[in-house]
């Protein structure tokens, strides 16, 4: 890279005072100098470029840049990767319904062309990365959504298209076949809706799969949460309700980017969807509903309706033989006060080796778990009067008992993952954007390709 004295002088001035971003402006194209961090172990190097990458894009965006070449400097395939998808993640625009745009084109996103200049990120790498970055914005897409156009139907349908796409496997149960199941209280949480339920099974089983047990992935699909009869108290507390469905998105898309990286494990995706209304049939405090596995639940709010439906896919999960079970939801606001925006808050049974493999990958791709405590005390909170259970248990530990309920209806290696906070954020926070997030997406692919890596 040819620069002259007084470009050099700038340079080292601006990137000794630790400037992680330099621009050097030379009119007829623009070089951007990114500095490689000096603290912090690789994975928190690896989140500091991500975040240069989304520093970067809002440099962009104030010159509307075409075409973009990166030349690796860092001689490590890593870091650059990271910047790259930091830079990919960063782009992610929702722009489906404005109907008008900047001079008659979609506002800008990032550079129409992006090429690399380096000897240390292989093609495959590149290609692996592209898919998950795609799979991310699937999930996306879907939580950002609004039920005027996501219903049950439209998710399972949506999935489906990804399975033809992706070449996994998608079977939809309809509203006979879930009540022919007894699924008591994914058709409980239905009652007040005006669309059926469905149930969706996607599985990936390829020929060279390592593992003889799959690993399950279940995510929840509520696709719009009024609370029910238990009605939301707050103003605005369904304002961002469209994305109760992040877990079924992110288990959706995890199981796309699996599939189209055609990673060696055998994984399969259970998601009940339904929304959660008010009406005249809708379910009731009070009401008892018998569940899949036959266990009775008192139902005392009508708006924990995510662990009625959870647990019946669960209960329905052991059909399987389950290696391991790993649960996503926005279960409940408790998680999200807990921790914020800033993680997942996590719990189960599994094995310590599991649970510190999953944190291991929430470290690499900045989607940290933090791990709740989960006694077996906390089950003394969900006892119930007249049923073997209650669907809450009082204001103490709501994120632990709305987990130890899941445990419940569980017989294999399980772990709840409480996406609350970090699912849908109304700021714009760094690469992540504003809106949909996709968390859980990445975090789960990365520990699904480790665990079956040949």
């Amino acid at each position: 890279m040819d620069l002259d004295s007084r470009e050099r002088s700038f340079l080292e001035t601006r990137l000794s005072g630790k400037k992680e971003i330099t621009l050097l402006n030379r009119f007829d194209f623009r070089m951007y100098f990114v500095l490689l961090p000096d603290k912090g172990n690789n994975e928190q190097k690896k989140e500091k470029l991500r975040e240069a990458a989304f520093s970067l894009l809002k440099l962009f965006r104030e010159f509307e840049e075409k075409y973009l070449q990166v030349k690796d400097l860092f001689k490590n395939g890593d870091f650059t990767l990271s910047f790259l998808e930091g830079l990919a993640l960063s782009a992610y625009r929702f722009d489906k319904y404005f109907s008008k745009k900047k001079n008659g084109k979609k506002n800008y996103a990032g550079p129409e062309k992006v090429t690399l200049v380096s000897d240390q990120v292989p093609a495959e790498d590149l290609s692996e990365l592209t898919v998950i970055v795609r799979a991310v914005n699937y999930a996306r897409n879907l939580v950002n959504e609004p039920v005027s156009w996501l219903n049950a139907m439209r998710l399972s349908d949506v999935f489906q298209k990804m399975g033809k796409e992706a070449g996994f496997r998608v079977e939809v149960f309809h509203k006979q076949k879930i009540e022919s199941l007894r699924m008591g209280g994914l058709l409980a949480v239905n009652r007040g809706s005006i669309d059926p339920p469905t149930f969706t099974i996607m599985e990936w089983k390829p020929e060279n799969a390592v593992n003889k047990q799959p690993v399950v992935l279940v995510g929840k699909g509520v696709v719009f949460d009024t609370g029910g009869l238990s009605l939301k108290p707050t103003k605005d507390s369904m304002d961002t309700m469209k994305s109760d469905m992040a877990g079924a998105a992110a288990v959706g898309a995890t199981l796309y980017a699996i599939a189209r990286n055609k990673v060696p494990c055998h994984v399969i995706g259970l998601v009940p969807a339904t929304d959660n209304r008010p009406d005249g049939n809708a379910y009731a405090p009070g009401d008892v509903i018998t569940m899949y596995d036959g266990t009775t639940v008192e139902v005392l709010n009508t708006d924990a309706e995510g662990r009625m439906i959870l647990a019946d896919t669960l209960a329905y999960a052991a059909h399987y033989n389950p290696n391991l079970v790993i649960e996503l939801s926005t279960l409940t606001g408790a998680a999200a006060m807990a921790i914020g925006k800033y993680g997942i808050v996590g719990m189960g049974t599994a094995s310590q080796e599991d649970f510190s493999a999953l944190e291991k990958s929430g470290e690499e791709v900045h989607e940290r778990i933090v791990r709740f405590p989960f006694w077996d005390e906390y089950k003394e909170l969900l006892k119930s009067d007249i049923a073997d259970l209650k669907n809450i248990g009082g204001r103490e530990a709501g994120a632990i008992t709305a987990g130890k309920f899941l445990e419940h209806f569980t017989s294999y290696p399980y772990i709840h993952l409480d996406i609350a906070g970090p699912a849908f954020v109304q700021e714009e926070y760094s690469w992540q954007g504003k809106g949909a997030t996709g968390i859980g997406v990445r975090l789960l692919y990365n520990f699904v390709k480790n665990r079956c890596r040949c």
